[in-house]
């Protein structure tokens, strides 16, 4: 585990590995179910990873897709690879949405639908919801 996946809460909010790549709930909630990909190896530019980490990527990157999908039917969703604060190689995936979705007692919207999502927005999750979003995305992980 890497410095970036710590800050992001691994272990407690991972939701899986696949090869290279860990799968964490990002605890900012921009849109609902978004998450961070957050790459093992011990890179801090995307020209480092190994070949085997690509690879992994197009793994991880459609069960990310499905497991969304199947959870929320998001309408579009975005990798932001930004690591402007966080060195190792990581992306925000955004499940973006042009309607809102309800989770837990929750309304969830996408502010900024269909233009650049607003990274910088949150949902303001408390603990319970959190933890419902973890067991059900982990459970569908697996």
């Amino acid at each position: 585990m890497n410095a970036t996946a710590r800050k992001f809460g691994d272990p407690a909010t991972r939701i899986g590995r696949c090869g290279s790549w860990t799968v964490l709930l990002r605890p900012r909630q921009t849109t609902l179910g978004a998450l961070v990909l957050v790459c093992e190896e011990p890179a801090t530019a995307f020209g480092q990873l190994s070949e085997s980490a690509f690879a992994d990527l197009r793994e991880v990157t459609g069960r990310v897709e499905s497991l969304l999908g199947a959870a929320f039917a998001y309408d579009k969703i975005n990798y932001l690879m930004l690591m402007m604060v966080d060195p190792d190689v990581h992306f925000h995936v955004l499940p973006r949405y042009a309607q809102v979705r309800q989770f837990a007692g929750h309304t969830f919207s996408d502010p900024s639908w269909p233009n650049a999502p607003d990274i910088g927005f949150d949902h303001s999750v408390d603990a319970a919801t959190q933890a419902a979003l973890i067991a059900l995305l982990r459970g569908a992980w697996e």
